[in-house]
Parts: C-alpha cells; structure tokens; sequence
C-alpha cells in the first residue's frame, strides 16, 4: 500500500509546505509509504520561533485556557488510541498492541499536566526587613524548542509539549524524520483542541538543518532533546556557549543484576521484556545481565529458551512479539555488533536478519553469552534486541561492575533479599533503579532521567518538569 499524501508544517497557525518531502515508510514493509513529510528550512525555524513569541505573552496569561486546552487534547487523544496507535506501529515497528499503549500514554501526560497547569507553585514568605513582602514565582521560560527521538514517536513528544504548554511558553518542535507522523498527527489535535495560533509549531526535517536552526536560534529560550549521546553532548556544549538552558536525554548501558537467590519463573518475564520487547529500541532497555556464578548456567539457559520463542514479525500482526527495526541502518548497525561479539569471545545466540511475508528490518533478538564487561558489546550502547550475560561472584562485584559504565540512565536487581534490594537502591549510580521489575517501563507523574553520560540537566516527567519549563523570580515589596 503506497500513499502520496503529502503532510506540512505547522507554522503560526498554517499549515506551510517545506523545500522538499521526505517517505515516511513502513519498517515493516518497505513497499507501504505511509505518507510525504515536508522537510523544513532554517527560515521555516526562525518564522516559527517568531510567530511563538509574539504568541506566548498571551498564552502564558491564559490559565483557564491552558487547561482546557491540554484537557481536549487529552480526550482527542483517546478518541483515536485504536487509529494513532496503528499509525504509530506502522511508522516505528512496534506491535500494535504497544503502540496503542503508547499513544494511551500520551493522552495520560496530556490529561496530568492539564491539572498542573492550576497547580504551579510559589511562596509568599517574610523578609528579614520590617515591612517587605517576598513572592517567589514560577514565570514560563519563553519559547521553548523540542527535539524528539524516533523510537516514542508519541510518547516523548508528549511528555515535552505537555509541560511546555501548561507552564506557559510556546513550542517549536522538530521530531524525529524517522517518525515524524504521530507527531504530525499530534498537532492535528492540537489545532483541533483550540491551541491559539503560534502557541505550538511544528517544523521537520533533518536535524543537521532544522534541529542545529533551533539549537542556534537566539529566540529560543530553553530546549529539549532526547537522542543519541553524541548528538546531546554536542547540543550540550553549543547551548552552553550562549547560555542556553538546555535538558538532554542521551540513553544507556542498562544493568539488571541477578542474584542467585532471585525468584527466577516471577523474574525471567521481566527480563524478556526489558531487553527485548519494542525490539530493544528503547533507552532504557537491559543490555547487561549481570547474574551471580550459583544461577548463572540456569539463567542463561532459560533466557535463551525464552528468547529463541519470542516471534519475530509485522508490526501489525496479532501473533508478532517481536517487530521489526526502525531503518536499514540501524539494522545494519545492530548486525555489525552481532559481528563484534563473536571476534571479542562472546558466545552469540541469535541476532540472524529474519524474512518475513514482506520486505522489512527484521532481525531474531540476541543473547551474547560469556560476555565480559571490558567488551565493546558491553559498554556501547547497540539500541537494538542485544543483551549480554556477564558473570559475577556475589552482590559486591556485581554492583561494582553494573556502575562500571559511563551511563546511568535506568538499573535493576532480581533478589528476594530485602538487604541487598535496598543496598542496591542506595549505591546504583541511575537515576531510575528497579527492584524486581524490568528496566524499561516507568510511570508518568514521577521524575525520569538518569546520571553520568546518560541525562543532563533537570528531570523530565511529572511535578519536576517544572524545574526546567518555567524560571524563578523572586519579588520584594514594600508597605
């Protein structure tokens, strides 16, 4: 199925067409295009962050409106879970069955930060001079740009736009060129919903065009990003130049710790899951098993078992566990660690490419067994169904080898000992620990982010998203 179907950007209320257009196309099968993206420009950014100023005075003033506003998205959003979450699968790869999960997800962000939006807090507090009243305010930060990865392609941005509105700024929102359709299809909603012209932009194309134009852009006020590590750092250290406030998600090494006293028919779910369930394209998705010497032959065989079960097909098809992988390139990339593997001594399980009734970027889920945590596989992060499975003798060297990464996004541990689950809490060095529970999988209304290479800045999600949308003035009067 081909369509031709042209989709524009959002630009102070119209819909403008780009330079060019860009196939949006089925992982699954690469003769269905799902639509034509119009790729935007540097002047396409710089009309869209100007409409947001002019825009957002008013909006930030407009508190019943917000909320109102967020609210319809909230229920548009559900309206449509069946169709957003078919559009979805198709343009990502994951089951539909995730993929209605996700959008149901954004309807959630949408509806919580549509309360928040009465709830931002302050303080009225004494001053140490007689007769002066101190007001501590949260103010918006302005206009606020948004760039958003292809493996949420609904989620995330919601979890961005959401706080980003109901704080008060104005959005300009490059998503990925990957998946730019949820997101197309999510300010179709917010037009629909009532956003006042210029509130919410929507601009696409590629990042080394119009994500370095928002980056570079001087009306921009603060920016959002979650993407690759190299590219975060380097939007890191270019905000930091002009003193940009900046937030950055840029993935992890997730550990999962296994201790020999771990329920394993309760745990083993948990960890099929994490590491491969939408097709291990998530950033907090285990990639190091760490499993003590006494349950190490038992574990890996029952993975293994596991894992060679799991059902490798079309996104859209009820019997598929397993989707397919984002793009040729990934896949590509995913095989050359596979590759990779095996000449650093690792004993590999799977990760063969599958065909399929159609053409797509299959590939079986890989184990990469006699792992070690000095190996490549091991320390980079392959953003694909790939796990190692590394020994270690007790609790103490598989802590210390589950910190021994540059990452610290997400960890878990397996263990009915109370003693050991609450060391591990204490002593991980992630922002988001699991007891267990599988690594990838988080709530809404709770902060997300992690430490070390893996975040930078202030916490994504829930009340915390306040800390990076809005800034604090502090007023003194007299009387």
């Amino acid at each position: 199925m081909a369509t031709t179907d042209l989709k524009l950007n959002l630009i102070d209320g119209a819909w403008v067409a780009g330079v060019g257009a860009a196939d949006n196309v089925n992982p699954s099968d690469l003769d269905d295009i799902i639509g034509r993206f119009a790729q935007g420009t540097a002047a396409d950014v710089d009309a869209a962050v100007l409409a947001a100023r002019r825009a957002q005075p008013a909006w930030a003033r407009a508190v019943q409106l917000r909320a109102d506003v967020l609210d319809r998205v909230a229920r548009l959003i559900e309206a449509r879970r069946e169709e957003l979450g078919r559009l979805l699968s198709r343009e990502e790869g994951k089951t539909l069955a995730e993929g209605i999960g996700e959008v149901n997800r954004a309807a959630q962000i949408f509806r919580f930060f549509a309360g928040e939006v009465l709830r931002i807090p302050g303080e009225s507090i004494d001053s140490v001079r007689p007769c002066v009243d101190v007001e501590i305010r949260r103010q918006p930060m302005g206009v606020v740009g948004l760039i958003t990865p292809w493996n949420f392609p609904i989620a995330i941005p919601a979890w961005k736009i959401a706080p980003a509105l109901a704080y008060g700024n104005a959005v300009v929102i490059k998503p990925a060129d990957l998946t730019p359709a949820s997101v197309h299809a999510l300010a179709e909603i917010l037009v629909e919903a009532g956003v006042p012209a210029g509130v919410f932009n929507l601009v696409m194309g590629r990042g080394r065009v119009v994500g370095e134009a928002l980056v570079e852009h001087p009306g921009i006020s603060a920016l959002s990003f979650t993407g690759s590590a190299e590219v975060g750092r380097g939007i890191v250290a270019k905000a930091a130049a002009r003193q940009l406030k900046v937030q950055a998600e840029m993935g992890g090494k997730n550990p999962m710790i296994i201790l020999k006293d771990a329920d394993l028919d309760a745990v083993l779910p948990h960890c099929i899951n994490a590491a491969f369930y939408s097709t291990g394209q998530r950033c907090t998705a285990t990639s190091r098993f760490i499993v003590e010497r006494g349950v190490l032959a038992e574990f890996s065989e029952r993975m293994t078992a596991l894992m060679t079960a799991l059902r490798v097909g079309h996104a859209l098809d009820p019997d598929t566990q397993i989707g397919p992988v984002v793009s040729e390139s990934q896949l590509a990339g995913n095989q050359r660690y596979v590759a990779l593997a095996r000449q650093e001594g690792a004993t590999v399980i799977g990760g063969e490419r599958v065909e399929a009734t159609t053409r797509g970027h299959y590939m079986r889920p890989a184990l990469f067994l006699e792992a070690t945590n000095a190996m490549r596989t091991s320390r980079e992060e392959i953003f694909g169904p790939c796990a190692s499975i590394i020994s270690a003798d007790d609790f103490e060297a598989a802590l210390t080898l589950s910190n021994d990464t540059e990452y610290g996004l997400s960890a878990g541990i397996c263990t009915r000992s109370l003693k050991y689950a609450r060391e591990f809490t204490h002593r991980s060095e992630a922002g988001l620990v699991m007891v267990n529970l599988a690594t990838a999988g988080v709530d809404y209304h709770v902060p997300f982010g992690g430490r070390k290479g893996s975040s930078y800045g202030p916490r994504e999600q829930g009340r915390y998203a306040v800390e990076f949308y809005t800034t604090v003035k502090t007023a003194y009067t007299a009387y």
